[in-house]
This record gives C-alpha cells, sequence and structure tokens, in this order.
C-alpha cells in the first residue's frame, strides 16, 4: 500500500474535523419557547405585549376605551405606539415590541391603530403620487386621515445582580397610554419578568 505524504494527511485531518463540527439547523415553530442566553427575547417580547394590553382592557382600567366608545357613538378609540424607550443594560429591539403591541391592540377588536409616523411619510409619498398617476375612481384621496386619540408611550428596564456564574435579572416594562388632547394619562400598566441563570464554571 503507497504511503501517503505529509500533506495529505494534514487535508485527511481537515476534512475529518469539518465533519465533525458539522452545523446542525432544525427548523421549529415560532412561537415554540426557547431561552439559550437569559437575555431579552422573542417570546418575552411577545408574552410581555400581550398581558399588557389585556391589562389595559381589564375591568377597572379598561374604561377608558369604554367611556370613549360611549362618547363617540359606538366608534371605537384610535390609538398610535409613539416611543418605547430602552433603558436596559442589554440590547432590545423595542421595534419588533412595537409590533407585538400593535398587533395585539388590532386583535383585540376594541381599538383601531394608525401608522406611525415613518410609516405614515412612505403612505403620504404614495398618495402623493396618486394624484398625478392613478385614475381619479381609484386614487386615495388627501386629507382623510384618522388622527388619534390616544398615543402609548412606555420604557423597558432592567437590573441585575450577579455572582459566581449565577445571575437573577428582572426586565420591568411600563406603558402609559395617552390622551391627545388633554395630556392626561387614562391608562398606566406594569410587568415584571424575573429571571435565574445558571452559568457552567470553567473546568468542571
Amino acid at each position: 500500500m503507497k504511503a501517503i505524504t505529509r500533506t495529505q494527511l494534514g487535508v485527511l485531518l481537515l476534512v475529518a474535523a469539518a465533519a465533525g463540527c458539522s452545523r446542525q439547523v432544525i427548523r421549529v415553530a415560532p412561537e415554540q419557547a426557547f431561552d439559550l442566553s437569559g437575555r431579552w427575547n422573542d417570546v418575552d417580547s411577545r408574552l410581555v405585549a400581550d398581558t399588557l394590553i389585556r391589562q389595559s382592557f381589564g375591568t377597572v382600567a379598561g374604561n377608558w376605551a369604554l367611556r370613549h366608545t360611549q362618547a363617540h357613538g359606538g366608534t371605537p378609540p384610535t390609538l398610535i405606539v409613539g416611543t418605547i424607550r430602552n433603558r436596559s443594560m442589554e440590547h432590545i429591539p423595542v421595534s419588533s415590541f412595537v409590533k407585538d403591541l400593535e398587533r395585539a391592540y388590532v386583535q383585540s377588536g376594541l381599538v383601531r391603530v394608525v401608522a406611525d409616523q415613518d410609516e405614515r411619510l412612505e403612505v403620504r409619498a404614495e398618495r402623493t403620487d396618486q394624484q398625478e398617476h392613478a385614475s381619479a375612481n381609484t386614487r386615495a384621496r388627501i386629507g382623510k386621515e384618522q388622527g388619534a386619540n390616544y398615543m402609548l408611550q412606555g420604557e423597558i428596564e432592567s437590573i441585575e445582580d450577579r455572582e459566581r456564574g449565577r445571575s437573577v435579572v428582572l426586565y420591568q416594562v411600563d406603558l402609559a397610554l395617552v390622551d391627545l388632547e388633554s395630556n392626561a394619562k387614562v391608562w398606566v400598566g406594569q410587568h415584571k419578568i424575573k429571571k435565574f441563570i445558571e452559568r457552567p464554571r470553567l473546568g468542571l
């Protein structure tokens, strides 16, 4: 049998190492919960949004929506999601959380949600373009936007306590719904998530 050269042996070892370290990818359901790092994730975003929106329509707190609907001939309130600030110690994709809030409000069927500032600019540009290029019976009319009655604002904070590979992280989300005419806060909500994280010690 012909002996292999040192170069050939090196190639074979590299191929074997690559095969042993090959990446494995498994598709899972988007709603399935995973918590690998202990940091804020998509499950936290969805659960907090759903909980707070349900909270905002609670028996007592939800009177703001009922009062508005009754005072306007059965027309439900219209709201816009404003700035949600991330004051935590880690990067949190706030835009995803905002979308979760909008989804939960829309799915409730109790309010109407209008586009935010950036979205409105794009829609207005399309509407302006239609005035010149679309037929008269299909173009969207100018000056017919739905104004919001309320704005949702809030912030996300976190507190971490760490000791010898173990840590406890508390996430606190505070939201407030503000009447755009009076600046009165018609609803204030809060939800907390606490996580215990234990990391393996090196050398074990």
